[in-house]
């Protein structure tokens, strides 16, 4: 079997903040927007009986309270749904009501260890005092890690970190892994668990994200997982993704995508289960897995799908 990691990190979008909204609007707009966020999505995962890794961010509580992230936990948990952690350093700093003007460095990998181990130690205790049972994964904001923040990681107990992405290395993900990496690996004293990329063109390199692949590329690359025996294959979304960047409309493209992605993992659970970190799945360590080779196609058909997405869904009245 090749287990899937459906991930969907779950935070407050910084651009609502700095747009002026208050704790209600952005919760409204990052987390439940147009009524395709998070509970459209719990209650699709329900539907298909699908395990799904919300990766969520609590920093803002520094700013808002609490009250929002236990609400967003609350409603993840009840689902039968997992909470893991998710930390855009920035929040650290924010203020309410500020329009973004003070806020803490924005990438992890701009604290020295001892500043990442602090920050990283926060976020976990106040992901616990909204609800979570303590996590044992990990995603960096704009996968801004680096191999100090997985050494900070495994001194704090966890067992799995997300953040190595190939497709954003080095400029964002900077843990010393090579770029197409996307197998499970022991690294820095815990299991490096990469997203997954494809290479959409020769020598490029594209993250298999809900709102940067075509339906038609997702299931190439799950075929693809599938047939070359993969240790894993690790999908990342958002909460907002299936929303317009304002938050105040439905992305049909986005919401299409999802809704395919979803009834291709229910079709192929039996070769392609999805899993929960706090399972602690078996995985195969070490496995030279390649990234989905590129296809002229498939990428054609995918950049007019997202000029649609651009011109169209984002300016729709």
């Amino acid at each position: 079997m090749t287990p899937v990691f459906l991930t969907i990190d779950t935070e407050f979008a910084w651009r609502h903040h700095v747009a002026g909204h208050g704790v209600d609007a952005l919760y409204d707009r990052s987390i439940e927007p147009a009524g395709v966020g998070l509970r459209y999505q719990l209650d699709l995962l329900s539907r298909l009986r699908l395990k799904a890794c919300f990766f969520v961010d609590p920093m803002p509580a520094a700013a808002f309270g609490i009250a929002p992230i236990r609400r967003m936990v609350g409603d993840i948990l009840a689902a039968g749904q997992e909470v893991q952690l998710h930390l855009h350093a920035n929040w650290a700093g924010a203020v309410d009501g500020d329009g973004g003007a003070a806020h803490a460095p924005f990438e992890l990998w701009d604290y020295d260890e001892t500043g990442q181990r602090d920050l990283l130690t926060r976020a976990a205790a106040l992901l616990v005092e909204a609800g979570a049972p303590p996590p044992v994964a990990f995603r960096a904001g704009s996968y801004a890690a680096d191999d100090r923040t997985l050494a900070a990681l495994a001194g704090l107990g966890f067992a799995y970190d997300s953040s190595h992405n190939g497709a954003v290395a080095p400029r964002w993900s900077r843990i010393g892994l090579p770029a197409r990496r996307i197998a499970p690996v022991a690294h820095a004293g815990l299991v490096e668990v990469p997203v997954t990329v494809i290479e959409d063109r020769p020598g490029s390199l594209r993250t298999f994200q809900l709102c940067a692949l075509s339906s038609a590329e997702t299931g190439a690359a799950l075929d693809h997982a599938a047939r070359e025996r993969h240790a894993a294959v690790t999908i990342v979304s958002h909460g907002f993704e299936l929303a317009t960047r304002d938050g105040t409309r439905v992305n049909r493209v986005h919401r299409r995508r999802l809704e395919a992605l979803c009834a291709m993992l229910a079709a192929r659970r039996d070769t392609m289960p999805t899993r929960h970190f706090a399972d602690r799945p078996v995985l195969a360590l070490g496995r030279d897995d390649r990234p989905l080779p590129p296809s002229r196609w498939r990428l054609r058909a995918r950049q007019a799908e997202q000029l649609w997405s651009n011109w169209v869904e984002e300016r729709a009245a």
